[in-house]
């Protein structure tokens, strides 16, 4: 069992990955861990059905033993960044199955908008431990 937040992510997609990448600059209190959907940790830590890739999972929260999934997890973590960024938490007023919707959309196109890699990307030795799996 993990005791920080971790936040999944596919590991091959451009547009998650900057979003890792973003998370970590602005994760000042290191309060994240980061795994990628296709990593063994991922599958032992997550139901099977969650971690679809091709059903459109791309970023995904467990923080407290509870999972959080499209639109909700991508708020809760805009919660805890640095600067103004928690100021989004606020759109979780907004009814889920409207920010899902959204969320649905990029998740469908993000390999057609933002690109894909061959494989998922490897951290610098000093990011390292921020990484599972």
């Amino acid at each position: 069992m993990v005791n920080s937040p971790v936040i999944f992510f596919d590991g091959v997609c451009n547009l998650c990955n900057s979003s890792v990448q973003f998370v970590i600059t602005h994760d000042r209190e290191n309060y994240f861990k980061f795994a990628a959907l296709q990593s063994e940790f991922a599958k032992v830590q997550l139901p099977e059905n969650l971690i679809n890739i091709n059903e459109g999972a791309s970023f995904i929260l467990l923080e407290n033993g509870k999972i959080y999934k499209k639109s909700t997890a991508a708020l809760r973590v805009a919660k805890k960044l640095a600067g103004l960024w928690p100021l989004l938490y606020t759109l979780i007023i907004i009814p889920p199955f409207i920010r899902d919707a959204i969320y649905a959309l990029i998740a469908k196109n993000r390999y057609k908008w933002f690109g894909k890699q061959e494989s998922c990307w490897v951290p610098t030795p000093d990011l390292k431990s921020k990484f599972l799996g």
